[in-house]
C-alpha cells in the first residue's frame, strides 16, 4: 500500500509561535538594549505557553504576590486547559489581521494592552471557573490598575478577539463576547442599575464594536452588526446591522460582510427612521 506524503507549501508563513520566535531573534539582533529582554520572555522558552505565562507573571507580580508565584498559577491554568494557549494564538493573529499599526507578533505580545489584559482576563476566568474566586478578582484588579481594563471574572468572552488600546474597557459579569470579535478603546457592556442576575449585553460573532461604544442591558448584538463609535445602545440589535447615535439607530441593514475582520467603521448615509 502506498502511503500519502502531505505536500507542504514552501511559501505559507510560519506558525505564530516560529513566527514569534523568528521576529524576536531578529529585533535582538538589532536592537541591543532589548536583547536581554527578548530573550527572557521568548527566546528562552519552548513554547508559546511557557513564554506566555512569563510574560503576563512579570507584568502581573508585585510585592504582595511575586512574578514566580503567579506564573505556577497561570501554568497550572494553561496545563489544565491547553485550550487557554490555543485561544491566545487565536487572539494574537487577530491583532496582526486587523490592526494596521501592527508590524507582528513580537508588539501586541510585548506591549498591546488589550491583549495582555484579556490573556489575564482568560486566566482569572479559569481561576472563577475553578471556584478561586478571590484570586480571579486580584487579577482583575491588577488588569485595571496596569492596564486600565476592566473586565470580570465571570465574563465570558470567545477565541480570535481583538482589543485594540484597550484603555477604558468595562465588562459586566453576566456579559457573553463572541468569537472574531473586534472592539476599541472605551467600549462598555454594562448594566442599567443594581439588579442582580443576568443583567449584561450578550455580544455575537464577528462584532464590532466602535471607540466609546456603550451596550447597557441584558441585550443581544447580533451576529456580524457594529455599533458605531459613541453609541449608547440600550435594545436588540439584529444580525448584520449597524447601530449609531444616542439613543443608538439602526443604519444601513446589512452593514458590511464581516466588520470585525474588515474594521470598517464607515456609516451609510441613509438612517432608519426609528429608535432600537
Amino acid at each position: 500500500m502506498s502511503q500519502r506524503l502531505e505536500v507542504v507549501n514552501p511559501t505559507a508563513p510560519p506558525p505564530v509561535w516560529a513566527a514569534l520566535r523568528n521576529e524576536a531573534y531578529a529585533a535582538a539582533k538589532s536592537e541591543a538594549a532589548l536583547a536581554s529582554v527578548l530573550a527572557a520572555v521568548i527566546l528562552n522558552h519552548d513554547t508559546l505557553g511557557d513564554a506566555l505565562s512569563y510574560q503576563l507573571a512579570r507584568k502581573l507580580g508585585d510585592q504582595e504576590l511575586r512574578a514566580m508565584s503567579l506564573r505556577d498559577t497561570i501554568e497550572e491554568a494553561y496545563d489544565a486547559d491547553p485550550a487557554l494557549v490555543e485561544t491566545a494564538e487565536l487572539d494574537l493573529k487577530a491583532v496582526f489581521e486587523r490592526d494596521p499599526a501592527c508590524r507582528g507578533y513580537v508588539q501586541p505580545f510585548l506591549f498591546f494592552k488589550g491583549f495582555l489584559a484579556l490573556q489575564t482576563q482568560r486566566v482569572a476566568n479559569w481561576l472563577w471557573n475553578e471556584g478561586r474566586e478571590t484570586l480571579a478578582f486580584y487579577l482583575q484588579s491588577r488588569s485595571s490598575e496596569l492596564f486600565q481594563v476592566d473586565v470580570h471574572p465571570a465574563t465570558r468572552i470567545g477565541r480570535g478577539v481583538f482589543i485594540d488600546h484597550g484603555t477604558g474597557i468595562v465588562m459586566g459579569e453576566t456579559a457573553v463576547v463572541g468569537d472574531d470579535v473586534s472592539m476599541l478603546h472605551g467600549v462598555t457592556l454594562g448594566g442599567t442599575g443594581a439588579e442582580r442576575g443576568d443583567r449584561h449585553p450578550k455580544v455575537g460573532k464577528g462584532v464590532l464594536l466602535g471607540a466609546g461604544a456603550t451596550v447597557l442591558g441584558n441585550i443581544r448584538i447580533g451576529d456580524y452588526a457594529k455599533v458605531a463609535s459613541g453609541s449608547v445602545v440600550l435594545k436588540d440589535v439584529p444580525p448584520g446591522c449597524t447601530a449609531a447615535g444616542v439613543p443608538a439607530r439602526l443604519v444601513n441593514c446589512p452593514t458590511c460582510e464581516e466588520p470585525a475582520k474588515s474594521m470598517d467603521h464607515t456609516l451609510a448615509e441613509a438612517v432608519y427612521d426609528y429608535v432600537i
